[in-house]
């Protein structure tokens, strides 16, 4: 952690979606809160304009090289043009330039120069499709740092303040691919690092639920026999390393119970198991935050949203929600 204020590095994700409107629009609401630098990751021009825009009056300083310490709101461009003012969608110019700023901002992060980083959204087809080996933002960061025990955790509130947190054992795969890549490992592993996620929120307790990956757990092995092959030896590795894990439990019941609080996290088998619930309850105040990277990493719960960019209504709550977190995370590791 740096002395004095604490330095945040956003990197803007696709130019041509909503990541700059919504990471100007969070900046500008949290600058008052506190003493927080942030340095974001981006096109000069583009964050001026849209400034100016949308009213915003962010005092933004645009400089070169590394993370700056003269203003509270640095502009760091890592390539050497500005992006032309009139690309298309997920056009390959804003694709490369959208994985140009994540790897400058975990480069950032490596060196020390930041304390964290959010990154905003990218279209995963737009940068395939500009020539780059690519399956997402997470994993990108995992191989960048030279990481291969990370978790993915989502997590948010809903209106009542009520929480859900949930770990993904695996995560950007075709559903076909899930029983065959689910293993008592990757289990394990999502529930060790959540129950290490719950501590590092300060939670008083950090019980895990773990569910099945069949309907109804199997129905003692009627339909799947995953749960006594592979989910059960993961839980009940994790409860003789001293880990508060139950279950498994069905999918369908899970989430609701976790809703109430008997649970502090919830470990899912596949993406959309965890995902689904998670966004109904906190599809505004979502976050995407990497567990096991040697720096903090949080990302608002949403994509590019390509058919509202540039029209100045996006919602900048989960960036919010992100930044939030990512200080609260610093803060404790300091």
């Amino acid at each position: 952690m740096n002395r004095g204020a604490m330095t945040i590095g956003i990197s803007l994700g696709d130019p041509t979606g909503i990541g700059p409107e919504v990471t100007l629009k969070a900046v500008a609401a949290e600058a008052g809160r506190d003493d927080t630098r942030y340095v974001l990751i981006g096109d000069v021009n583009q964050l001026g304009k849209l400034n100016t825009r949308l009213h915003l009056n962010l005092p933004l300083e645009g400089i070169s090289g590394g993370a700056g310490q003269s203003s509270r709101f640095t502009v760091v461009n890592p390539l050497h043009e500005s992006l032309p003012g009139n690309l298309s969608p997920g056009a390959p110019a804003a694709a490369n330039a959208a994985l140009a700023w994540l790897k400058h901002a975990g480069r950032l992060c490596l060196g020390g120069e930041l304390d964290a980083m959010v990154t905003a959204p990218v279209n995963k087809a737009a940068i395939v499709r500009a020539g780059n080996s690519f399956v997402g933002q997470t994993e990108f960061l995992t191989q960048f740092a030279g990481a291969n025990r990370t978790v993915m955790m989502l997590l948010g509130h809903d209106e009542r303040g009520r929480w859900l947190r949930v770990a993904l054992a695996t995560v950007h795969i075709a559903l076909r691919d899930v029983p065959q890549i689910l293993t008592t490992e990757k289990i394990l592993l999502a529930i060790e690092r959540g129950a290490e996620a719950c501590k590092l929120l300060g939670l008083p307790r950090a019980r895990i639920a773990v569910c099945g990956l069949n309907p109804h757990c199997g129905e003692g092995g009627e339909f799947g026999d995953e749960e006594p092959r592979v989910v059960e030896p993961a839980i009940a590795a994790a409860k003789q390393n001293g880990l508060d894990a139950v279950g498994p439990i069905s999918g369908d019941t899970v989430f609701h119970h976790a809703l109430q609080g008997e649970f502090d996290a919830v470990v899912a088998m596949y993406h959309d198991q965890g995902l689904a619930p998670l966004k109904t309850v906190a599809f505004d105040t979502g976050v995407n935050w990497t567990l096991g990277l040697p720096f903090i990493r949080t990302s608002p719960d949403h994509g590019t949203a390509y058919d509202i960019a540039g029209k100045g209504i996006a919602n900048p709550s989960s960036m919010i929600s992100a930044i939030r977190l990512v200080k609260q995370l610093a803060l404790s590791r300091a």
